[in-house]
């Protein structure tokens, strides 16, 4: 009598992960370089009485993002970089791994190291980049070379993978993945520009709006089992509970 209920809750619970993943998203509307989280369904089959007549769950798999590129918006600020193609910035993470960013709005701390706009060092070919002291120019070419008035101070490490559905993300617009990076090939570099989220909010809004439609009809179909079970209760037992 129960397998309705089951059911009925396995397709709630994927559906509130459903709804986090889009509130994610439409938080993250004007966050440079995001890219939209979609999830991943699969069918899960059980036969708990093995009787040959298996039940049907929803299991939520994973996500997927959306790796189409934001829009370009020029700032003509020199710390800011966009990247035209499908390669990441890399980033080093306060436990010393690296990290994977599309984010470009680059910030200088006071003792010149670049910083992403969570606080993670910039990577060069060789460790964190950091602009000397006396830099009066700061100029970051289409290949990530980054030079000032004397001359190059270091180039951008910007990698591209073989799949983009292995990054996984992390946390403060910034993505790591156990794959294999590889050296940028198909990416551009362009200074004074950002990208901005590929999220689309019409889009979003809409997607809340069904996933609460669908919220509501599993609950009603919920509630309609609990009076049915209670009612036969109450046949086979004579009671009025």
């Amino acid at each position: 009598m129960e397998n309705t209920i089951y059911l009925g809750l396995s397709r709630q619970i994927v559906l509130q992960t459903n709804l986090d993943i889009v509130a994610n998203n439409i938080a993250n509307v004007n966050t440079n370089g995001f890219r939209e989280q979609s999830p991943v369904f699969e069918e899960y089959l059980s036969d708990p009485r093995g009787n040959g007549d298996p039940l049907s769950f929803v299991l939520d798999y994973g996500e997927y993002q959306n790796t189409a590129p934001g829009p370009l918006s020029q700032t003509g600020n020199p710390l800011n970089v966009a990247l035209n193609g499908p390669g990441f910035l890399a980033v080093q993470l306060p436990d010393g791994s690296t990290g994977y960013t599309r984010d470009g709005n680059f910030i200088k701390t006071s003792d010149g190291t670049l910083v992403s706009s969570a606080g993670y060092p910039i990577l060069g070919s060789g460790g964190p980049i950091t602009v000397p002291a006396d830099a009066t120019e700061f100029v970051v070419d289409e290949r990530g070379v980054v030079s000032d008035q004397h001359g190059q101070i270091g180039r951008l490490k910007i990698v591209e993978f073989d799949d983009l559905q292995t990054l996984k993300p992390a946390g403060n617009n910034v993505y790591t993945t156990t794959s294999p990076e590889k050296e940028a090939q198909k990416t551009v570099v362009r200074q004074g520009f950002l990208e901005g989220s590929n999220v689309q909010p019409v889009v979003e809004m809409t997607r809340m709006i069904k996933i609460l439609r669908y919220f509501q009809g599993v609950q009603k179909m919920l509630d309609t089992e609990h009076d049915r079970q209670r009612e036969a209760i109450q046949r086979l037992t004579g009671s009025q509970a």
